[in-house]
């Protein structure tokens, strides 16, 4: 037993003594928090017990302006911190959606998804420097290593970058800050954990990675877990030393808190000094509650294993070392235990009245209306819908939505004027749920790029003529001088200029920070702008062909799609995701997977421009924005000439605005991307053969024809043609539902809608591979003149007569 504080912890008794209670405070909480949900008065339960001790220790060592991203664990790292507090705690537990209570998420995510708020209530980015920082958790494990190379990689810009310290006000101190990601033993065996220590340790970024390790991954033991059952000594060979780059790696027991303090202090020293990446690898540490309220350790854990864990229980152990130590004597720490116990006690109740207090006043209006009901409908029983109404711990919103439609089905035959009032009452519950559930899936900020006024590409005599690529470059290259928070990271983009070209010459004018190459990592790529963005950065992440998008599919669709959403609007990251994709050759070079994108990436708006024209003028409108995108431009389209418009860095292509490149009367068709180029050639074939097609580039899928555009062409025509490259049933699928159900535009199709698309597989090689598995020009051609033959078949002959 230690019986003395390491040489650096420089702490007074009284401090020691603040981290004990913070800890057994946190201890108390989590076994509270138990009992609750076995209550019925939360849902789920994960709490941070075992942890304590190590994360009281953490916070000695974090500065303002530091970061968090972390481990579903760290309730009492928060506390500690002064991010969290007691009351909070039982408010996230509760699902309460009061931001000032709950202001990690707002009742959206489970509990120990920790966040701080990041905007005000605006949108407008707060300032990060006076007080630590922590991005919004989610539960995919691991997952918060990638945005935490992003985070510390921010650091590294903001002392490296020229000319960015007069935009770092409020978002960095010469780049001193430090990231902390914390990661439980079990998780740390999944791919995304290796792949980020890998890239901190190449790029050399401020990254402290902490392990919390209790020996197992719900029932998995570490032997099953990790070579040599140790994540520090199966990545020994990441240590770096004077010659190599690499990492420092510690080693500590997770309930020593002197030489917790210690490690930490060396391990922060270092990384904001030298931004050197640590890896503290926290061991011997135990989780008295099992891993959630939904199972029991006993289960799986021998006697000897449990009664080991009573031995080195942290609390057990700081507590023994206070007394021996001196710090604090038996009874003053037992009447502070006593006391802590009760304001934990205190604190939950208060959550709980506070979050029942909200709902008492919908559930006073409709009692008062069920009143209503029963003097109004004599003989129409209203005491089983009170009931449940008042039943507890069922005081949800949803209890008062539901007995008030079931209201309204006892009176569905009953004129009286409660139904009215029913009815209002109702839509009027529903709307606040749904608002309150569903609001910032997408920028609500007046930054948004829907608010982006169109700006129209203007040209000239002197316009010039050039391979579409160096619309590109000339694009990159206004937003690089203009702005010194724009980046680019991504595989070749560098050295070479992207492998077509598109940065030719940027890396030699901007320098290997700001068009920075990368190893093959999808995932940490993107989660470098991700972390990055959180900074006040402006990230282009760029992602080299489409089909390699889906190694950062998880990142994208877990993470970044839903950061705003989950935090309630409280943090942001416009991250502009450029790749490239749709026509080419080959199995994992030709894809075109945009429902795959749709689906899965809501919260990320999708662009899809024709030529690189358009792509520009959408960078040009994702820049002066705050929502995250992606944009897939045309991959073989680079070489093809375009006009370079003379406002290349001023003109913009609003989002979700739709762009009509052949007006005609007989059939509407909506493509975009590559396909806009062959349906314009189809659409002048069918001019000869007697059909007008009006062919229009939906220009992005998301957000789709906020103009109504597409359904005024409907209404003229009659008949409506989804065109794209997609499998069916894929974007076509999504185009469709927008124009018949979202537009209305089902009661003015004179004849059935068709889809055409790519075939089921992944298109094959060679030119006849892509011809015979997506639409071609004569797949267009025929399909579009069959709608039109149908309704005028004596105007127009079998184009393949029988």
């Amino acid at each position: 037993m230690i019986e003395k504080l390491a040489p650096g912890a420089a702490l007074t008794a009284e401090e020691i003594l603040a981290d004990y209670r913070v800890a057994f405070r946190s201890r108390v909480a989590s076994v509270i928090g138990a009992r609750e949900v076995v209550s019925g008065k939360a849902v789920f339960g994960i709490m941070g017990d075992g942890k304590e001790v190590a994360q009281v220790a953490l916070a000695r060592v974090m500065r303002p302006g530091d970061w968090r991203a972390g481990y579903y664990r760290d309730q009492t790292l928060m506390l500690a911190l002064g991010l969290l507090s007691l009351r909070g705690l039982f408010a996230q537990l509760y699902g309460d959606t009061n931001i000032e209570r709950e202001p990690a998420s707002g009742g959206r995510q489970m509990n120990n998804q920790f966040a701080t708020r990041l905007l005000d209530a605006n949108g407008d980015w707060l300032p990060q420097l006076t007080q630590a920082n922590s991005a919004s958790g989610f539960g995919s494990v691991a997952f918060q290593m990638s945005s935490a190379l992003g985070l510390a990689y921010a650091s590294k810009l903001y002392r490296g970058v020229e000319g960015l310290a007069n935009q770092s006000a409020g978002f960095s101190n010469h780049g001193d800050e430090v990231t902390f990601a914390s990661i439980g033993n079990a998780s740390a065996a999944e791919g995304i954990f290796f792949e980020t220590l890998n890239a901190a340790g190449v790029l050399q970024v401020p990254l402290v990675a902490l392990v919390w390790d209790d020996g197992y991954g719900i029932s998995v033991p570490n032997e099953l877990q990790m070579v040599r059952s140790s994540v520090s000594e199966a990545l020994s060979g990441f240590a770096g030393d004077e010659e190599t780059r690499g990492f420092e790696i510690h080693a500590v027991p997770g309930w020593d808190y002197p030489r917790l303090l210690d490690v930490y202090q060396q391990a922060a020293d270092a990384a904001r000094a030298k931004h050197v990446p640590v890896l503290v690898h926290v061991t011997e540490l135990t989780q008295p509650l099992g891993h959630s309220t939904s199972g029991s350790h006993e289960r799986y854990k021998d006697r000897p294993r449990l009664d080991w864990e009573l031995e080195y229980d942290c609390l057990a152990r700081m507590r023994t070392w206070l007394l021996s130590s001196g710090v604090a004597e038996r009874d003053r720490l037992e009447q502070l235990e006593t006391e802590d116990r009760a304001h934990v006690e205190s604190e939950r109740d208060a959550a709980w009245k506070d979050y029942c207090a909200e709902l008492e006043p919908p559930r006073r209006r409709l009692r008062a209306l069920l009143d209503r009901v029963a003097q109004e409908a004599p003989g129409v029983d209203v005491t089983p819908l009170r009931q449940a109404l008042d039943a507890p711990p069922d005081a949800k919103r949803r209890a008062v939505a539901g007995q008030a439609a079931r209201a309204l089905y006892l009176l569905r035959d009953r004129e009286v004027k409660v139904k009215d009032e029913l009815n209002a009452f109702l839509a009027e519950q529903r709307d606040a749920g749904r608002r309150t559930y569903t609001s910032h899936l997408f920028s609500e900020s007046a930054q948004s790029p829907l608010e982006v006024e169109e700006v129209k590409p203007e040209y000239s005599d002197s316009s010039p003529t050039v391979d579409g690529r160096h619309v590109l470059v000339r694009c990159f290259e206004h937003h690089l001088s203009s702005d010194p928070r724009v980046f680019v990271v991504g595989e070749d983009v560098g050295r070479l200029g992207d492998v077509n070209l598109v940065y030719e010459g940027l890396q030699a004018k901007f320098g290997d920070l700001r068009i920075a190459d990368t190893g093959i990592r999808e995932a940490t790529i993107l989660g470098q702008g991700i972390g990055a963005a959180l900074r006040g950065l402006r990230p282009i992440v760029d992602i080299q062909y489409l089909d390699y998008f889906k190694f950062a599919l998880e990142i994208a669709s877990d993470d970044l799609a839903t950061l705003h959403f989950r935090t309630a609007g409280g943090q942001k990251a416009p991250v502009i995701i450029r790749t490239k994709g749709h026509r080419l050759v080959g199995i994992t070079h030709a894809g075109s997977p945009m429902a795959e994108i749709l689906h899965s990436c809501r919260g990320i708006y999708l662009c899809v421009p024709r030529d690189m024209t358009r792509a520009a003028g959408m960078y040009n409108t994702l820049f002066r924005g705050d929502n995250p995108a992606l944009v897939i431009e045309v991959l073989n389209g680079y070489r093809l000439k375009e006009r370079v418009p003379d406002n290349l860095s001023s003109f913009t292509v609003p989002l979700g605005i739709p762009e009509v490149l052949r007006p005609g009367k007989d059939v509407t068709v909506i493509t975009y991307g590559a396909l806009c180029r062959i349906a314009l050639e189809a659409a002048a074939t069918l001019a000869g053969l007697g059909v007008e097609m009006e062919l229009i580039d939906v220009q992005t899928l998301s957000p789709f024809d906020r103009a109504g555009r597409i359904i005024e062409s409907v209404k003229k025509t009659g008949a409506l043609v989804c065109l794209d490259e997609d499998v069916p049933g894929g974007a076509s699928a999504h185009m469709l539902r927008e124009v018949l159900e979202v537009q209305g535009g089902y009661d003015h199709l004179d004849s059935a809608p068709v889809t055409l698309s790519g075939t089921e597989n992944r298109p094959a090689y060679g030119g006849d591979g892509d011809y015979f598995t997506k639409p071609n020009h004569e797949d267009i051609v025929e399909a579009v003149y069959e709608i039109a033959r149908e309704r005028r078949p004596g105007a127009l002959p079998r184009l393949f007569p029988r």
